[in-house]
């Protein structure tokens, strides 16, 4: 058996639709298909659930909803038109999402839960429809009745333990199962959502659940690249990587696969296939717990920005027990999550994102820190971006440090910290926001450029 999940782009149209339907039938292991709300159809489109979040900001705020409520179901409709498929699925989805309008507000923050989530709740009702329209045996399975119950977390939910087994009980379930990623119920019957992109996640605890032989992830791209094609043109793509790989990049900066989606399958030992629901054909990036191919030290480079640093130096600083814990505490009291601590004996500095922080919050952090830790010197740098170096093959290779360094230097990059991860799979590279394009440009150039992946 294979579960097997769609993203928004590949539901975004009537058309996509269709492909997803054949690319299912094509195997007879697809037994279980997990789908997003529909996403964009053009770069300047809205995906249905950003609407929904409107739609249900305007109901608390007591404001007329027609706009929103007629554009989302719009969308549904135009899909159901091009599938040739009777008004009646719109009746069931405008039914719904009204039902969800007049729901209890006194939680708001459960209100909007229940709206999000009834993006992919209705998307995997009309795709059932589609199916059945098809001559084909086909269910759509609400992840409250399959046993989905998480953490009462609104907006970063955790997959309970028990589901598992309940999941397992799908297996006996006839037909192809059409099921809503995104969210599960909390045991009180509360709808709650992954964190944003979480239909990756449903689909990694299903196919763990299963005990599935593959999770394919069916995306909008042939492969996970080696570097975001964006910034480098026509980049290798890469034909296997190890799930640490995989989230690494993901943490650093890759869109592709949701970083926390990886963590049921890892479990329970099941590859990840990435594909492209435009060119299924394509063979796409198997993701594994350990890779056979012998790719160099790096299989890829992930950046991000919106990142500043928080340097401080004090005398005798190794010697001070609990130096530490007092200044992650002043983040704490502030809220404020930190991404990696590079230190040395005398001085330590905290990397956070910016957006974290208004003008206020930075000037009593950093007044805490100098007066609370007596600290010599306390600066703050802001506008950095970071630049991960990835792959399981550096913890076996020497001169990677060196390669890297040479590579940004030859570009005339200046490197304001390095970080290497205790797992020697990754390396991080401060350098500042406006370098960030070349940097990972030069550290292509020196691992991929003649390399094959």
């Amino acid at each position: 058996m294979k579960v097997v999940k769609f993203g928004g782009s590949s539901l975004a149209s009537g058309t996509q639709v269709e492909k997803v339907f054949n690319i299912v039938l094509s195997d007879p292991k697809r037994k279980i298909v997990v789908v997003s709300a529909p996403g964009k159809r053009y770069s300047d489109d809205i995906k249905v659930t950003d609407l929904l979040i409107s739609l249900g900001e305007k109901c608390l705020a007591g404001t007329n909803v027609d706009e929103e409520l007629n554009a989302i179901l719009k969308r549904y409709s135009l899909i159901a038109d091009e599938l040739s498929l009777p008004a009646t699925i719109i009746d069931v989805i405008k039914q719904s999402l009204v039902s969800i309008m007049n729901q209890d507000k006194k939680n708001p923050e459960l209100f909007i839960e229940a709206m999000k989530a009834s993006g992919e709740d209705n998307n995997a009702k009309l795709v059932a429809a589609y199916f059945r329209s098809r001559d084909v045996e086909a269910h759509y399975v609400n992840p409250k009745d399959a046993g989905l119950f998480v953490t009462n977390e609104p907006g970063n939910a955790q997959v309970l333990p028990e589901s598992y087994d309940n999941l397992y009980r799908l297996r006996e379930r006839t037909g192809i199962l059409i099921i809503p990623g995104f969210f599960g119920y909390s045991t009180e019957g509360d709808v709650l959502t992954f964190s944003r992109s979480g239909s990756d996640i449903t689909g990694s605890i299903l196919a763990n659940g299963v005990k599935a032989e593959l999770y394919e992830n069916f995306t909008d791209v042939d492969a996970v690249y080696t570097v975001n094609p964006s910034i480098v043109e026509q980049p290798k793509e890469i034909g296997e990587l190890t799930y640490r790989e995989m989230r690494e990049l993901s943490y650093a900066g890759f869109s592709v696969f949701h970083d926390e989606a990886l963590i049921p399958a890892f479990r329970a030992g099941i590859p990840v296939q990435v594909k492209n629901t435009n060119n299924p054909s394509a063979p796409g990036t198997r993701i594994v717990s350990k890779r056979e191919k012998a790719n160099g030290p790096v299989v890829g480079i992930a950046s991000d920005d919106g990142f500043c640093s928080i340097y401080i130096g004090k005398y005798l600083m190794n010697r001070e027990v609990g130096f530490g814990r007092k200044l992650l505490q002043i983040l704490e009291d502030f809220h404020l999550s930190y991404e990696h601590v590079p230190s040395g004996i005398d001085d330590i500095t905290v990397i956070l994102h910016e957006d974290q922080m208004d003008e206020e919050t930075e000037k009593q952090v950093l007044d805490r820190i100098k007066v609370e830790l007596d600290a010599d010197e306390v600066k703050i740098e802001h506008h950095l971006a970071l630049i991960m170096i990835v792959g399981e093959g550096m913890r076996h290779n020497v001169g990677t440090t060196a390669k890297a360094a040479k590579a940004l230097a030859h570009a005339s990059i200046n490197i304001d910290m390095i970080n290497q991860g205790s797992s020697e799979v990754s390396m991080m590279f401060g350098v500042k926001a406006h370098d960030e394009k070349r940097a990972v440009q030069a550290l292509y150039n020196e691992f991929f450029a003649s390399v094959l992946v």
